[in-house]
């Protein structure tokens, strides 16, 4: 129920993110706010780190086995500069519904190929069926 709760406050804080990212480049310029954000999230979780007893070392991450693991900021990097301009060029509600089927549909291929170190699983036909219903969804939503 604990893993149930964090996804919607993660979707949640993902969806006011966007919206308060598209406003701060609209009066800025995207890689401004990129980086602000960034930076942001560079001082919180140092600041976590710190408050929370320092569990772990950063040399640690230069003993990793898999170093492309370490492309998570890169990538958080570009998820930042995708979602400013999906939702400002579709809105939130229509940006976030082809996001959350973008993840959903990626994550269950990764699954599926057991991709970067992840637990395969077999295919269902239930969980396919699942990603067309929310493909249905997000076209009705944007039917004029």
């Amino acid at each position: 129920m604990w893993g149930f709760i964090i996804a919607i406050i993660s979707g949640a804080l993902m969806s006011i993110q966007g919206v308060f990212n598209t406003g701060v480049t609209k009066q800025t310029s995207i890689w401004v706010c990129a980086s602000f954000v960034q930076i942001t999230a560079l001082i919180v979780c140092l600041g976590a780190w710190v408050l929370t007893g320092r569990e772990g070392s950063f040399l640690e991450l230069f003993k990793l086995d898999n170093k492309y693991m370490l492309l998570g900021g890169a990538t958080g990097a570009a998820i930042t500069y995708a979602v400013i301009r999906s939702v400002d060029t579709w809105g939130s509600a229509r940006a976030q519904m082809c996001i959350i089927t973008a993840q959903l549909l990626i994550a269950y291929i990764i699954e599926l190929m057991g991709i970067f170190g992840s637990e395969k699983v077999d295919f269902e036909w239930r969980k396919l069926i699942g990603i067309i219903i929310i493909i249905i969804g997000i076209i009705t939503f944007k039917w004029k």
